[in-house]
């Protein structure tokens, strides 16, 4: 994959990851809690599966790379398993629970629900207890539903894994981001690799049937060489599922970032970081998912990649394209129907509304008929690297796919001689070496971008 400095600069710019079409930033405060109620209502008479998101935002220290919405509560904080702010947050918790279920059709197959944070095995082991069994029997999961939870290897215990396994639970996600001690330190995660194993193998011990090992490519003090062995040494734990993100600098937006900014790889050394972890995963039988995920052959994300049914939602990756995303917790962002909307962040206001049994909706986007289109066009890249431009014609009923899309058209001889994108005329298929720049392809396609004055404070990370 040749790159040249030239082009590092002219395509490493700021970029939207695309886990939503429009993006967060253009969302208004005019939808509101009695949007999210019609949209519910529209989403029962549909009759669409359900996917579920509930989202723990607790953690027992900073991680200094992280850009989630999540809050530390000091360590002393958890002595006696249930006081404080933890146990309150679960008590509205519990409640948004009730509330959503009442206003879901029980009839409607629950086929995923996941766990996000923060560290969602903050909790203790009976605290997750109680709140895995609420939402079963308040939900209902279907026969074969993705069931999965995130965890830090540092906080949970082979009695968390239980815990959830009992509840049906068959899928665990671990965050990892990068084996190297140097790194560890300087992000502040130290987790040694023997660590990781220990879960690793508790997690397949009782019987969880699909494993994800998260990483992170650009931290500070990464070497080739280093992330190399890091690599090296996931690859003895074979994974299912690898998730290898590239870490996204915005100190603008979370502070403590702000302490890593001396130590990052840039340019063509995090290009040749991320490189050297597309061929090693290559070589050894995994995959290569949309724009940074990989996956072992028999994984339904690499079959979903092959017939053409892989989406992208919030969650990231998802082999169930056509469902509704229903979202609990403080932040927490649900696509239902044509909707976008997302919960308040402030504690206080979630709780209030928790307790007066009313949604906690504070933010959201109704989708046009042209954002429907782009949404398609857009995450047809970034799952499958190619635009069928009959296929978008036949879908939603166009004259001429490049008379639609005019501008675009006329934009993507740059890129195709960038090497970014192959010269088609059926479509838009893009190369290895565009793969990597796939956000800045989708971006074309963007025009909310276009509106956005260049003035404006930043809001995305680099695309690289």
């Amino acid at each position: 994959m040749p790159m040249t400095t030239e082009l590092l600069e002219k395509y490493n710019v700021q970029g939207p990851r695309y886990t939503s079409y429009p993006t967060a930033p253009e969302w208004t405060d005019a939808i509101g809690p009695a949007d999210f109620e019609a949209a519910c209502e529209r989403a029962n008479a549909a009759n669409r599966p359900i996917s579920l998101y509930v989202h723990l935002p607790f953690c027992d220290e900073q991680c200094w790379f992280c850009g989630c919405f999540m809050k530390v509560v000091p360590k002393p904080e958890r002595q006696g398993e249930e006081r404080g702010e933890v146990e309150g947050y679960l008590a509205d918790l519990h409640r948004e629970i009730d509330l959503l279920a009442a206003r879901v059709d029980r009839s409607r197959p629950v086929v995923q629900l996941h766990w996000g944070g923060g560290t969602p095995t903050y909790l203790t082991p009976k605290q997750a207890d109680a709140l895995a069994a609420h939402l079963v029997d308040a939900f209902r999961p279907a026969p074969g539903a993705e069931i999965s939870v995130e965890v830090d290897p540092r906080v949970t215990t082979a009695e968390h894994l239980a815990v959830l396994r009992r509840h049906g639970w068959n899928r665990v996600s671990m965050g990892v981001q990068d084996f190297d001690p140097e790194v560890q330190e300087l992000v502040n995660r130290v987790q040694p690799f023997e660590m990781t194993k220990a879960l690793v193998d508790a997690a397949r011990g009782l019987g969880y049937e699909s494993l994800n090992l998260d990483l992170i490519y650009g931290l500070p003090g990464q070497t080739l060489e280093g992330f190399a062995k890091s690599v090296d040494q996931v690859l003895t734990l074979r994974p299912d599922r690898l998730a290898v993100y590239s870490y996204a600098h915005v100190p603008w937006l979370k502070k403590p970032q702000r302490v890593l900014a001396a130590h990052l790889p840039e340019g063509t050394e995090k290009f040749a970081i991320f490189v050297s972890g597309i061929e090693r995963f290559s070589a050894a039988g995994y995959v290569y998912i949309g724009m940074d995920h990989f996956a072992l052959p028999h994984d339904e994300i690499a079959r979903a990649q092959d017939d053409r049914t892989l989406w992208r939602n919030f969650q990231g990756y998802t082999t169930h394209a056509g469902v509704d995303l229903y979202a609990l917790g403080v932040s927490a962002i649900a696509q239902i129907d044509d909707v976008y909307v997302q919960n308040t962040k402030d504690y206080a206001a979630y709780h209030a509304a928790c307790v007066e049994g009313r949604p906690s909706t504070i933010k959201g986007w109704r989708l046009t008929e042209e954002d429907h289109l782009r949404r398609t066009v857009i995450t047809n890249l970034l799952c499958h690297c190619v635009i069928k431009k009959r296929e978008v014609e036949e879908l939603f009923g166009l004259a001429s796919f490049d008379e639609t899309f005019a501008r675009e058209v006329a934009a993507l001889p740059s890129f195709v001689e960038d090497g970014l994108v192959e010269p088609r005329t059926d479509e838009i298929r893009v190369t290895a070496l565009g793969r990597i720049f796939i956000r800045n392809v989708a971006m074309l396609f963007d025009p909310y971008l276009l509106k956005r004055p260049a003035d404006q404070p930043k809001i995305f990370s680099r695309t690289l």
